[in-house]
């Protein structure tokens, strides 16, 4: 073999490892895009409405699939829709009135169930209804007769088919189904599943203790 023909041997066994390297890469980043689509999303917490369950700062992995899959950028689903969430899920969804924004609440109500809040005491269906999760910080009771009394004094609601009855946790500062009504099963994205980061803006540091936390 000549020298030439040894330089034209190694170029070709080159070319075949960046081919091989950049089919690896495009396969990659393919699956990447696909558990993004349709398995997995990563999101981050923006405000308190969730505290204690999430605080703000808190990064979470959500499952895309236990309630169907949606077509990506879009509210629709081309398998599953009629897959419902279980009282007490935590979803993420497509806000009703902004379809460019993105929320986390508890389901609370869900097709045929009535909501009502009577002095801050939930009732669903007529009977107390406690998660464990919920908080109210703030004494004052807003009554029933006042313009912003949904806060404390709402309903009843019966949530029709289709929808589903969402709210934060901490139920004195969430804006949700009380103020802008239910969330279409549609617009349902994920379902919360894990925390994977959390920072802590007041004293600019990472909050370890939650790293791994399952989110229920």
């Amino acid at each position: 073999m000549d020298k030439s023909e040894e330089t034209y041997l190694g170029s070709g066994k080159a070319k075949g490892m960046a081919r091989e390297w950049g089919e690896a890469l495009i396969v990659a980043l393919c699956i990447a895009l696909f558990a993004k689509a349709f398995i997995i999303g990563a999101y981050r917490i923006p405000s308190s409405s969730m505290e204690d369950t999430l605080l703000k700062g808190d990064f979470l992995l959500a499952t895309k699939y236990n309630y169907g899959l949606t077509v990506p950028m879009t509210t629709h689903k081309f398998w599953g829709a009629d897959r419902l969430p279980e009282r007490g899920d935590i979803i993420i969804f497509t806000f009703p009135m902004d379809h460019r924004m993105d929320f986390v609440k508890r389901v609370i109500g869900l097709p045929g169930d009535t909501i009502e809040v009577k002095n801050k005491q939930l009732l669903v269906n007529g009977k107390p209804f406690v998660t464990g999760h919920e908080k109210n910080t703030d004494d004052l009771i807003i009554p029933a007769y006042s313009d912003k009394a949904v806060r404390d004094n709402f309903g009843p609601v019966k949530i029709g088919p289709g929808q589903v009855f969402a709210m934060g946790d901490n139920r004195d500062n969430s804006y949700d189904s009380r103020f802008w009504g239910p969330v279409p099963i549609e617009n349902i994205k994920g379902k919360a599943l894990i925390i994977y980061f959390s920072w802590d803006s007041d004293t600019h540091w990472i909050r370890l203790g939650r790293f791994g936390r399952m989110i229920h």
